[in-house]
């Protein structure tokens, strides 16, 4: 189970079957609404074996590079 917190997702849940394999660390959630695009960042954020909560990034907080990822 997935929790958003922050945000224009705040408060969903997803229930993920273990079939779809482990959770991104971030999600990018893009609102287009005639206007300017808005992005939004939630890293993950593990609570216990099968549950998880996606915190909302604030602007500027971005997470130490993982160098075992290439670009």
């Amino acid at each position: 189970m997935l929790l958003f917190l922050g945000g224009p997702l705040d408060g969903r849940v997803e229930i993920r079957p273990a079939r779809h394999g482990d959770p991104l660390p971030t999600v990018t959630h893009v609102h287009l609404h005639g206007g300017p695009k808005v992005v939004h960042r939630y890293d993950l954020e593990p609570l216990t074996e099968g549950a998880a909560v996606y915190n909302l990034r604030q602007p500027g907080n971005k997470p130490a590079r993982d160098e075992s990822v290439a670009d």
